[in-house]
């Protein structure tokens, strides 16, 4: 019965609800956080990569991860932007959402597990400074970076097989303004029970997979630094911690929020909002977490601007 269904070759993404004036708005607001992430997280990547003062491994592991919050951001929020402009228009082909979907998962994956290669880098700095230099060389780096971006994409080509293996007849109307896997199952036709089950599971692997690296690093973080005798040693070994934790508690929570739970097929509601906290939010806080909290990168971007306007005086 089932072979004599068609399955949707275009999906039209419903967006958000609400009048054109609250779309305009909407769209006002999303462009500027878009903007600013880009902008913020560029800024990020050149400073590191021009500045010597942050030729080290935690700032080159920072400009990865920098890189991985713009494309993330980038694979979602220009397509949710023309559907704010232009309700209607807001139509993706088939191949262009298995795109959007891998690109949106694999990243998103190789975010956590650079996130986990910053934490055992913290580490090494507090727990083993002395070793620090020979640990955490320059080829160790690389192959952490090269691992982490091979294991993501690796990790998520079945995971989209088997999403779009399903025949979606009830309707190519999406509820969202990405094609999020979530929507895209209750489209089907198909007993999409068991798939699911093995989705959480591996979403379950991946990410508690890699937070169990930060957990026991910041474990033994926290207890040395509990036996640093004085005040100001204790606050200057958890600064060189404390954008990196911050980012944790924000990327990790909203991530077990939405993918982590055996039913994938939310409220469309629900999945809007943990969508915009990972896809929006948390890549346009990046930049302000790791410059605010960061004395050598404020001083870097200090220095940034005074050769700048030197420059232009000339």
């Amino acid at each position: 019965m089932m072979d004599n269904l068609s399955s949707a070759t275009e999906f039209c993404l419903l967006g958000f609800p609400g009048s054109q004036e609250l779309h305009y708005i909407l769209f006002a607001i999303f462009f500027f956080l878009y903007s600013v992430t880009l902008l913020g997280n560029m800024v990020i990547i050149t400073i590191i990569c021009v500045d010597k003062r942050l030729q080290s491994p935690m700032y080159f592991l920072l400009g990865n991860l920098s890189l991985l919050e713009s494309l993330v951001t980038t694979t979602i929020v220009p397509l949710m932007l023309w559907g704010l402009l232009l309700p209607g228009k807001q139509t993706i082909s088939l191949s262009g959402c298995i795109a959007q979907l891998f690109l949106y998962l694999s990243l998103g994956t190789t975010e956590f597990a650079v996130l986990g290669a910053m934490a055992v880098d913290r580490y090494v700095a507090v727990c083993n400074p002395l070793r620090y230099s020979v640990i955490m060389n320059s080829r160790t780096c690389i192959w952490v970076v090269i691992v982490s971006w091979l294991f993501g994409f690796l990790s998520e080509i079945w995971p989209v097989y088997a999403t779009f293996q399903f025949t979606f007849c009830k309707s190519n109307l999406l509820d969202h303004f990405y094609c999020d896997r979530g929507q895209l199952l209750k489209l089907s036709c198909n007993e999409t029970f068991f798939t699911e089950f093995i989705l959480f599971l591996m979403a379950v692997f991946i990410i508690i997979g890699s937070l169990i690296p930060t957990i026991v690093s910041y474990t033994y973080i926290i207890s040395t630094i509990l036996k640093i005798p004085s005040a100001s040693g204790r606050k200057k070994a958890f600064s060189t911690c404390a954008s990196h934790f911050t980012f944790v508690v924000i990327g990790y929570g909203t991530c077990l929020f939405l993918y982590v739970k055996p039913n994938q097929t939310q409220a469309a509601e629900y999945n809007r909002v943990a969508s915009l906290l990972v896809s929006v939010v948390t890549p346009f806080l990046n930049p302000f977490i790791f410059t605010l909290r960061n004395d050598k990168v404020k001083e870097a971007l200090r220095d940034g601007v005074k050769r700048c306007c030197l420059l232009f005086r000339d």
